[in-house]
């Protein structure tokens, strides 16, 4: 079923128009459309807001497809796009080896394709725009730590850490710094177990199996903050008190500012969303106009971050910050809802 037949169908949000059609685009430069893998997280909805704000800014119209985190459903959606003939899409797949051909079909029909987020390297694309994931585990791994070694006076005790879909790079990529970072200390026992898709509700399950088998668990370590609101629900639940169990995540959503603030969350290590999305926008133009991108060291919102250029293509990595309660209202972290108001400079 061709675009222009789900948007008259109206079937249930398979398809979300979310293009802006204020003045900002009286001379624009033609439309990306943005093919986001499902709306059920917040960094997902202030993804799209976000991209379409930064492209807006540099002259493009963002028109983003929720593939309700269908795998077929964007296969669908790459296909009915590429038909369309955009200026570029950008990509947050669903499943990274499904939809390699659809890269690979975008790309041989003249139209550039930029990863958002979930890197896929199995086969090249224009631009990657991704957040530094191993480091978000590495800062994770520092901060718990210190949580410990402040409850105990030394590195120990025993972590549940609950990850996203396994099949995420996302997820195993901030396993591998947080559990790499953990291996020096020894007395520190991990339990690790996936939520499944990314759903809220099976990171409660696991939460809630997992107390009753280990009631001894100190910190549970979440990959993602909508995850932290069903396991800070179970501790509630069982009588626990903000601070009894400890609790991290990462990605810096509103949900997860709002746990530290009530005391049930002590650290969020951020996922720097408006960078990853700013810096898609700086280099918009020539991804567009299949100019070369060169590697080194670039400003995104204030944020040094890095080009190299891999086996996929051009790799800018943005790094993340952590949030406690000492920080948590700065309104840089996008969880506090205030996007820069400073415009994008286009790269030259």
């Amino acid at each position: 079923m061709g675009i222009g037949k789900y948007l008259l169908s109206g079937l249930c949000g398979a398809v979300m128009l979310a293009s802006s059609m204020n003045a900002a685009f009286a001379e624009s430069k033609g439309k990306i459309y943005y093919l986001v893998p499902t709306l059920l997280d917040e960094f997902q909805t202030g993804s799209v807001d976000a991209i379409t704000k930064f492209m807006g800014e540099v002259g493009y119209e963002t028109v983003s497809l929720d593939a309700q985190n269908r795998t077929d459903l964007q296969q669908s959606q790459m296909n009915d796009v590429i038909n369309l003939k955009p200026k570029a899409i950008v990509l947050a797949a669903v499943d990274f080896e499904a939809m390699k051909p659809g890269i690979e079909k975008a790309r041989a029909a003249g139209i550039p394709v930029m990863i958002f987020d979930r890197q896929i390297t199995s086969t090249p694309s224009d631009l990657t725009s991704v957040a530094g994931t191993v480091e978000i585990g590495e800062i994770a791994a520092d901060r718990i730590q210190g949580l410990l070694k402040d409850r105990y006076g030394s590195v120990k005790g025993k972590v549940l850490q609950i990850l996203g879909d396994p099949g995420d790079p996302y997820t195993l990529d901030i396993q591998k710094g947080f559990e790499e970072k953990m291996k020096a200390f020894p007395d520190v026992k991990i339990i690790s177990q996936p939520a499944l898709q990314w759903e809220a509700s099976k990171a409660g399950d696991i939460a809630s199996d997992q107390l009753l088998v280990n009631p001894d668990i100190d910190l549970i370590f979440v990959h993602a903050a909508h995850l932290a609101v069903p396991v800070a629900a179970i501790l509630e639940a069982r009588g626990k008190k903000p601070g009894d169990v400890m609790l991290v995540s990462s990605n810096g959503a509103p949900v997860g500012l709002d746990l530290i603030r009530k005391g049930w969350e002590q650290v969020e290590v951020e996922q720097p969303l408006y960078a990853q999305a700013a810096g898609l926008a700086m280099f918009a133009d020539k991804v567009v106009n299949k100019e070369k991108i060169e590697p080194g060291e670039y400003d995104v919102l204030g944020l040094k971050s890095t080009v190299t250029i891999e086996p996929w293509g051009p790799n800018l990595k943005i790094p993340g910050a952590a949030i406690d309660k000492t920080n948590v209202d700065n309104p840089s972290f996008w969880g506090n809802g205030k996007p820069p108001a400073t415009p994008i400079t286009p790269v030259k």
